[in-house]
């Protein structure tokens, strides 16, 4: 039997015991379940986030691919980089060959003066015409007066005593077939027209549409846009001269006209 004391509910009631001993199963009052605390029965589970009950479900990730955009343009920059580097690199190899093996790399050019050593000696001057057995003529005997070759633009051919000359004084010769179209005319033009040691003029019979000489190089292309036009002149312009870069290309023959004019011994002595 309990008895409430005086005091107020602050005060917990004092327990007085019977004697009497608790039924079978029964904890007696005051006693605690077994297993901890006051309320948690045997085997109750523990609260969990995300449900009574529930493991926690883990975050599944999302793989994202490789950004490969920005992959494939560093991959290009190298490339152009190292394409760059290496170009400039073979330049200045190539630029540091003597122009001889430089014309000679060229391809599709004929270097007559490994193939015919007499057909290149210079200084053979003689008057009236001269029959070449390479057309147009590369080198051999010459008129003593050469053809104006200071940019020269002929429109009709010249003779080939004079413009063999001009080759021996570092001129490069460029010739083309009459039935060329106008506008690759044209673009030959735009090569010659005012630079000293080149000059152009239309040679009959040419069996390909383009052919250029300089003193014992001989190259022939099918087209104005042919690179190997540039590089020819580049390599043997003035190079190619057996009488020195200071050969004279002014006050040379400018009429046009395949028959050679005979002027005389005054211009066999080139200024030097």
């Amino acid at each position: 039997m309990s008895i409430s004391t005086p005091g107020g509910p602050e005060r917990r009631p004092t327990v007085v015991s019977t004697g009497k001993k608790p039924a079978a199963g029964r904890p007696a009052a005051g006693d605690k379940p077994a297993g901890g605390k006051s309320g948690a029965g045997k085997g109750a589970p523990r609260p969990t986030t995300g449900g009574k009950g529930r493991k926690p479900i883990a975050p599944v990730k999302v793989s994202q691919g490789r950004a490969w955009g920005p992959i494939a343009l560093f991959v290009a920059v190298g490339v152009l980089a190292v394409g760059i580097v290496g170009w400039g690199a073979w330049a200045v190899y190539k630029g540091s060959q003597p122009w001889q093996d430089r014309a000679d790399s060229i391809k599709g050019v004929v270097d007559f003066r490994k193939k015919d050593k007499k057909l290149v000696q210079g200084g053979q001057h003689q008057q009236g015409s001269v029959k070449y057995d390479v057309l147009p003529p590369v080198a051999g005997p010459h008129n003593p007066a050469w053809q104006n070759c200071m940019g020269d633009v002929y429109d009709a051919p010249i003779a080939n005593e004079h413009a063999v000359h001009s080759l021996e004084h570092g001129t490069v010769w460029i010739t083309y077939r009459p039935d060329l179209p106008a506008d690759q005319v044209a673009k030959l033009k735009e090569k010659v027209q005012g630079k000293e040691k080149l000059m152009l003029s239309p040679f009959e019979g040419l069996d390909k549409p383009i052919s250029l000489q300089a003193w014992g190089f001989q190259l022939k292309v099918d087209n104005a846009d042919d690179a190997r036009i540039d590089e020819f002149i580049k390599t043997l312009r003035v190079n190619a001269s057996v009488e020195g870069p200071n050969a004279n290309c002014a006050q040379g023959v400018t009429a046009t006209g395949t028959t050679p004019r005979d002027l005389g011994n005054q211009m066999e002595q080139p200024t030097q």
